[in-house]
């Protein structure tokens, strides 16, 4: 599955889009996670303003020319775009075929450029588990319980620990979580939700949590402050390096550009279970913590 790093590299890679006009949108086959709207032929006209990242949603937004008569700008137009399972958004040269898979196709140009130099970016998804809608309609369904992303300033050792431990910090007397238990979920688990921290998946919270020598099963309210900073350090480092590299090239994912990441060149422990672990030669072991495998060292991860 696409996760953060390659949602980044997806959106980076979309820059050369920025300015150019939407003159033909094609929908092969709407029926996604949830269907694709049966208007997005309204695009055609508008330019490509913006491109952000929000979680693994794409958020991008067409604006229109001023309207001559009316005097104004007509109102922008916003699309939410998630590549599910095995999604990617490619750009192709005007005229490339379709392929099997590519579900939506929007051809791109420059106002003044004729066909022969327009782009065409293609939605491939071969699981149809990704998601094209208009941002009004679902951007509250599917972003308001989001919890902070992990490169902000917002996650920080201090905001997972009370989170975790359910203790009210000095300046927020009347937070509520303090009448809650702690958190006594296993550490990969709490990380890996979307309502904690959004972002962090499988293969970047193994990862994450192999560099801390923490035990992806560690009950979460075990472990102390420190060990926490540790943690938010490396998963931020982790995905840091991984949006640099491109992201992680597993099964067909590449980006806009077609081109694929090489982070997964750098993995110490994800996939490679039986290996020796990079660190002391012990071989690698593997666990299922809510469906999804989760490789560590028995040595450098000890179980408390």
């Amino acid at each position: 599955m696409p996760e953060l790093p390659e949602v980044e590299t997806t959106k980076t890679s979309l820059k050369p889009l920025l300015g150019q006009q939407v003159n033909a949108v094609q929908v092969f086959q709407p029926k996604l996670r949830w269907q694709m709207p049966s208007d997005l032929e309204d695009l055609v006209g508008y330019t490509l303003h913006s491109v952000e990242r929000r979680a693994k949603y794409l958020i991008i937004t067409f604006t229109q020319a001023i309207n001559e008569q009316a005097q104004q700008q007509l109102p922008a137009r916003q699309l939410i775009m998630h590549l599910g399972m095995s999604g990617s958004l490619q750009q192709h040269p005007f005229g490339t075929d379709k392929r099997k898979h590519d579900h939506l196709i929007i051809t791109f140009s420059a106002a003044d450029c004729v066909n022969s130099t327009a782009t065409q970016l293609h939605y491939h998804d071969p699981r149809r588990f990704g998601a094209v809608l208009w941002y009004e309609d679902y951007s509250s369904k599917l972003l308001d319980h989001l919890g902070p992303e992990p490169l902000s300033p917002d996650f920080t050792a201090d905001y997972l620990y009370h989170l975790i431990q359910r203790t009210v910090k000095a300046d927020d007397a009347s937070d509520k979580t303090s009448k809650k238990r702690p958190i006594a979920r296993p550490i990969k688990s709490v990380i890996m939700e979307q309502k904690v921290v959004v972002g962090v998946g499988n293969i970047y919270a193994t990862e994450s949590l192999y560099l801390a020598g923490i035990h992806p099963a560690t009950p979460a309210h075990q472990l102390s402050y420190d060990q926490i900073s540790v943690l938010v350090k490396h998963i931020k480092d982790i995905l840091q390096k991984a949006i640099v590299l491109g992201g992680s090239t597993l099964r067909d994912f590449t980006i806009a550009s077609g081109q694929t990441g090489y982070f997964q060149q750098t993995l110490n422990v994800y996939g490679k279970q039986g290996e020796k672990c990079p660190h002391c030669d012990m071989p690698l072991d593997n666990i299922k913590l809510n469906g999804r495998a989760s490789v560590y060292c028995p040595n450098c991860q000890p179980l408390p």
